[in-house]
Order: C-alpha cells, then sequence, then structure tokens
C-alpha cells in the first residue's frame, strides 16, 4: 500500500499538561507521542489544523502514515486519539511504528453494499442491524487494507453474518477469530411494521378459511 499521508511534526520539549495546554491555546499544536519499535517513544506536536484535515478522509485512521519529524520519517499508524468531549479539538493523539516485515494489529472500518437492495429489507420489509462497524486484524504493513466489505444483497429476514462469513483480502486474518470469537456483525430483523402487516394476513387467511 502506498503512503498518501504526511503530516510534518517538530520534537516536542516542553513536557506536561499545563505545557500541552498552552501548546493548544498559543500554537495550535497538538501534542502526540510515537512509540514501538526499537526506538524510544518520541514527544512531539502537530499543527491541529494539518490533523483536523487529515481526519476528515476514513482512510488516515487505517493508512500507513507517514510523520515527518524535523526531516526524519517515521512509518506509522494512528492508535488512538483524544478529542475534546465539546469542541472540535483533538487534544492528543497516539502513533505506533511500524515495520515492513512485522505484522501489525490495528482496526479498520466496515463498508456495507446493497443494504437496501438486500432480499430481506426489499421484499421482506425488515431493517439491517450492525453489531459491528470495525474489525481488528493483523498483517504486514504492505497488506494493510482501507476498509472490509461486507455484501448484504442475498441477506433475508433472520439471516446473520459473522466475522468467519467475511472476505477477507490476503495476507489478512481477523483476531477475534485467533481467539474462537465468531461475532456476529450484522443481521436483518423484521421490524415492528412487517410484523404487524404479516399478523393482519395471517389473520384475513383464517378469517376466509373459516368462511369457507
Amino acid at each position: 500500500m502506498s503512503n498518501e499521508f504526511e503530516l510534518n511534526a517538530e520534537v516536542r520539549t516542553d513536557l506536561g499538561k499545563g505545557a500541552s495546554r498552552r501548546l493548544r491555546r498559543l500554537a495550535n499544536l497538538m501534542p502526540a507521542i510515537i512509540y514501538g519499535g526499537d526506538k524510544a517513544p518520541s514527544q512531539i506536536t502537530i499543527p491541529h489544523k494539518d490533523m483536523m484535515k487529515a481526519l476528515e478522509n476514513e482512510a488516515f485512521y487505517s493508512h500507513i502514515l507517514t510523520l515527518d519529524v524535523a526531516g526524519t520519517k517515521e512509518q506509522v499508524i494512528l492508535k488512538d486519539l483524544q478529542r475534546h468531549p465539546a469542541k472540535a479539538i483533538v487534544l492528543h493523539a497516539d502513533f505506533l511504528r511500524v515495520s515492513a516485515d512485522q505484522e501489525l494489529t490495528t482496526n479498520v472500518p466496515l463498508h456495507f453494499l446493497n443494504e437496501e437492495a438486500s432480499k430481506g429489507v426489499k421484499l421482506g420489509g425488515g431493517a439491517i442491524t450492525h453489531n459491528l462497524i470495525e474489525v481488528e486484524i493483523r498483517c504486514l504493513p504492505a497488506d494493510l487494507p482501507e476498509y472490509i466489505e461486507i455484501d448484504m444483497i442475498d441477506m433475508d429476514l433472520g439471516d446473520i453474518v459473522h466475522l468467519s462469513d467475511l472476505k477477507l483480502p490476503k495476507g489478512v486474518s481477523l483476531v477475534q477469530l485467533s481467539h474462537d470469537h465468531d461475532l456476529a456483525v450484522a443481521s436483518v430483523q423484521a421490524t415492528r411494521g412487517a410484523i404487524e402487516a404479516s399478523d393482519e394476513e395471517d389473520g384475513e387467511e383464517a378469517e376466509g378459511a373459516s368462511e369457507e
């Protein structure tokens, strides 16, 4: 996978909560940390506006990223993000170093296709319930997918998609399945309106049979 995201960063020397608040308020910088690999953790800052722009793209969350730290480039993935509870502000980010020959573990989003056209929705009047919107995967950096697609076109009322049903890209495995946790991902359930309509039809059929 090619690197499509690159952010400029600077080494951070002024540490502590008070320093972090000053960085955000006065310099519009977001404090962050890079860790992992065979190097010591590195405290950095990233322009907040650059981070906010990158976060607008869903792929940023599951891509190999390049951080240019004062001229030294590091390959990383985003592992954690702390947002302000009330404002559109990112308070802190954690980045994990990656190596081309070492597997990484991260979360990627699920993309559900053909939901409105699925049998259970279009013909059965049901609704799709999402139990998961992302999954934890393990793979080499070169095999990291942006997302995993799930085609719902053949799903009927009562059908359930489990983790074991997902079609994974080559070289990608699901962490939960390695622990025998075959979780439900999505299902097609009858809505209240569909159930009431079915009950009415059953009642009409029973009434017609009694009249005969």
